[in-house]
């Protein structure tokens, strides 16, 4: 494999939306389309949405977020992975881990010490994925997600 991060542009774009996470994985991370949306209406650059190419084929989309206001009140600022889609047929090849590596490595060159994520608790939810990476609960619980946390 010849992982990549690419940004998601006119030419790529419906290869980006094109992503679908497994049958049943569906509840637990919002589709391409609705990221796309979103990071093209947060202000200041928040979201860092990228795709994940193996040679030319997609196989995933990440995107992530830099020093916000976690609680909306300037007490604390995180910088983390917002979402992770990897396609179906991708999974169990390291294109997680890749994501996950990438967007450490652009939080430390931020200078960025911690990176967090949110998962949805149960089964079909990512949780044992996150955890085997290295990644910690918090204890925090964001609006119905568990938190962890991954020390850089």
């Amino acid at each position: 494999m010849t992982l990549r991060l690419e940004k998601v542009t006119p030419d790529n774009f419906e290869a980006a939306v094109g992503i679908r996470v497994r049958p049943g994985q569906e509840p637990n991370v919002a589709p391409v389309v609705k990221s796309l949306a979103e990071a093209y209406v947060h202000p200041d650059g928040v979201a860092w949405p990228r795709l994940i190419l193996d040679g030319d084929r997609a196989v995933g989309f990440l995107m992530a977020f830099f020093d916000i206001d976690w609680h909306g009140d300037g007490s604390v600022h995180r910088s983390g992975l917002w979402r992770l889609n990897i396609a179906a047929d991708a999974q169990g090849r390291g294109c997680g881990r890749f994501a996950v590596d990438a967007v450490a490595a652009e939080i430390r060159r931020r200078g960025g010490k911690e990176l967090h994520v949110t998962w949805h608790p149960g089964p079909t939810g990512p949780e044992e994925f996150y955890l085997r990476l290295g990644f910690r609960r918090t204890g925090e619980v964001s609006e119905g997600e568990t938190v962890g946390v991954l020390e850089l």
